[in-house]
């Protein structure tokens, strides 16, 4: 294999290396324009996409020990790889292909694990992981403040009963004596 080849076959093994994720795009008929808006809006997303030489990445992939992906890889394609969650570029890529009805999703791998189509779209109907986390903290802290709250119920109405007491004493305290019957023995020598 040429130098040239073979350094760029290492960059696509670079890639593969530092991406939890891989989706194999087909892209034919998206003229330049939408490639560099869906280049933008998978940079937001913490994805990138890279248009591929299919023999190279086929060996790429092979060497990175995904899967042997002869084939699979045929006509125009890129990968989309990245650093955050396969759902935001899945997003991304599902979105920009109802506008532009443009790039096909052929197939994606997580964790070396082939992801088919379908699966990619029902994982870019997912919230955003920022999305789940808050809900899995909302989740756990409800008990928690549920139990803080029963165990601080007792304590609170004993301080209830407790103040009711001493407002009641207080407020013998500073009202005036009653006066007393006239047929009283108290004032009898």
């Amino acid at each position: 294999m040429r130098t040239e080849k073979q350094n760029i076959s290492a960059e696509y093994l670079k890639r593969l290396n530092s991406s939890p994720f891989f989706i194999v795009v087909d892209y034919q008929g998206l003229k330049v324009a939408p490639i560099t808006e869906l280049r933008k809006r998978l940079g937001k997303a913490g994805a990138e996409m890279h248009v591929v030489k299919n023999s190279l990445f086929r060996l790429a992939a092979k060497e990175a020990g995904v899967a042997d992906l002869s084939g699979t890889l045929a006509g125009q394609l890129a990968v989309v790889t990245g650093r955050q969650d396969v759902s935001s570029a899945a997003k991304v890529l599902k979105t920009f292909a109802s506008e532009f009805e443009k790039p096909k999703v052929r197939f994606g791998y997580l964790n070396n694990q082939r992801l088919e189509n379908k699966e990619l779209m029902t994982l870019a109907d997912l919230p955003s992981i920022e999305v789940l986390r808050a809900r899995l903290m909302g989740v756990l802290g409800t008990p928690a403040t549920r139990l803080v709250r029963l165990l601080n119920t007792p304590a609170t109405q004993l301080a209830r009963v407790l103040q009711a007491r001493i407002d009641k004493d207080a407020q013998a305290k500073v009202s005036p004596a009653e006066p007393q019957p006239a047929g009283s023995n108290e004032n009898k020598p």
